[in-house]
């Protein structure tokens, strides 16, 4: 063994020893876009930070009990990955006036090392002061859509694909690209020159459904968000969606061709994602924004339920004892939280929390979980508003006070209630819902981000850990 591969090996053994004493954790954070990924990475840090000293964390026990005796930032041990870009973000929300932090495109990651004071008598036996590295890995959600693909063939895809656009709202917007790809025969030569322009229009296409039409579900996922991929070859198919094709056509023929990339795309950034990167995640926080959807109408709010059950069919179930964990690492907790929930009076944060389960339950099912630990939570990352109550012709209401994002201008305002199950006919009517989003607050940078139970969050992912 060479000396390059022996110090690498030794590397990796060590990092195993370390996950397998707990002394190491890797936490990973996604969500679809706009869901305030790095807002609460951003709060996350900046709260254990200020952990012991001015942070209002009362319901994570290391905090609450005295326990914590300091949290740094070190540099992380995978040199290939991207920094999360955590003073800009702070210096965005310490700005005039302040801005949410600008969104991640890729992956990114900090890493923490927190020493604190056993609880476990065994622990504190063994040594006073123990210390758990933190690795905090962030990822868009659009890349979990795309590992179902693993088990299509391109022929599968396509299908699928063809199945959506028996929806008018999708198939008006996808004319352009549907228009263009009318003319290509399947067997005819393969030639960039047609391929590019085709895919490029199937991008725009999926663009325009998220924003145009709020939906989540968008394959593949790496066409939105293409990090350094942005212009590869691999990136450049569409679904063929113009009739049914006779196999045999080789990579020389348009439909060989792309099928050829559709099986590229997955076995180099779809199944290398999941190599490098998801199979070593030991807990999974999945934010979820189910007020964006709300607003926009039952399309949206159905595809955001279609989108979270691809996100559960993705994960790999299963209690991670310490054997496992030194050599076949698994996520053994995973919370789903609800953010914005300072966009709600505080009346509506557990029917908003109730939604949230509702919506993942039916992918619970479907993933049969054996032993994973899963809670819900409505929480904000960074809190925008203040609550309290108005006077409304003669009653009382609880009302939000905040500057909306728009215009700044300040405002009070009863967004409505939230439906406790999957909204119906009679909700979509009624219309008695508004979300409004709200500026970021007012905030001096040497005091604690405001926020709502974040502490309960840190509670499920780290409690175990810090004991």
């Amino acid at each position: 063994m060479s000396k390059a591969a022996l110090t690498q090996w030794r590397h990796k053994a060590g990092a195993w020893v370390q996950r397998g004493l707990d002394q190491r954790l890797r936490l990973a954070v996604t969500g679809l876009s706009r869901s305030g990924k790095t807002a609460f990475i951003t709060s996350l840090v900046n709260q254990l930070e200020h952990a012991g000293l001015d942070a209002r964390l009362p319901h994570w026990p290391p905090a609450a009990e005295g326990r914590l005796l300091g949290i740094k930032r070190v540099p992380s041990r995978h040199h290939h990955v991207p920094a999360f870009g955590y003073e800009a973000a702070l210096g965005q929300l310490a700005g005039t006036p302040p801005a949410w932090p600008e969104p991640t495109r890729g992956i990114s990651e900090i890493t923490l090392a927190i020493k604190y004071r056993p609880k476990n008598r065994l622990k504190r036996r063994l040594n006073d002061n123990a210390t758990l590295y933190l690795e905090i890995v962030d990822y868009p959600g659009e890349w979990l859509l795309d590992l179902p693909l693993l088990a299509m063939s391109y022929a599968q895809w396509s299908g699928q694909q063809r199945e959506l656009l028996r929806e008018p709202a999708l198939r008006e917007l996808a004319g352009p690209w549907l228009q263009m790809g009318e003319g290509l025969a399947p067997d005819g030569p393969a030639e960039d020159a047609r391929i590019a322009p085709l895919a490029a229009a199937y991008t725009r296409w999926l663009h325009d459904c998220k924003r145009e039409l709020g939906r989540y579900l968008v394959q593949p996922g790496r066409f939105v968000l293409p990090g350094e991929y942005q212009g590869a070859p691999m990136l450049q198919f569409v679904p063929w969606v113009w009739g049914e094709v006779g196999t045999g056509l080789g990579e020389q023929h348009h439909h060989g061709m792309m099928e050829a990339r559709f099986e590229h795309y997955k076995k180099h950034l779809v199944a290398g994602f999941y190599r490098e990167f998801f199979a070593g995640f030991d807990r999974q926080i999945v934010l979820v924004d189910c007020l964006t959807p709300l607003n926009r109408g039952p399309g949206s709010f159905t595809d955001l339920g279609r989108a979270l059950d691809a996100i559960l069919q993705s994960f790999e179930y299963g209690k991670s004892g310490w054997w496992r964990r030194l050599f076949a690492p698994r996520i053994d907790k995973l919370l789903f939280a609800a953010t914005k929930a300072d966009h709600l009076t505080p009346d509506q944060h557990g029917r908003l929390t109730r939604l949230l389960g509702t919506l993942v339950r039916g992918g619970h099912r479907q993933a049969r979980l054996s032993g994973i630990d899963i809670h819900t939570l409505a929480l904000a990352s960074i809190k925008a508003t203040h609550s309290g109550r108005v006077r409304h012709q003669g009653e009382e209401i609880p009302a939000l006070q905040g500057r909306r994002l728009e215009d700044l201008a300040p405002v009070t305002l009863y967004p409505g209630e939230v439906p406790e199950a999957l909204p119906g006919d009679d909700f979509w009517q009624r219309r008695g819902f508004d979300f409004t989003e709200f500026a970021p607050p007012e905030w001096r940078p040497e005091a604690p981000l405001p926020h709502l139970r974040l502490d309960q969050a840190l509670a499920f992912l780290l409690g175990d850990k810090l004991s």
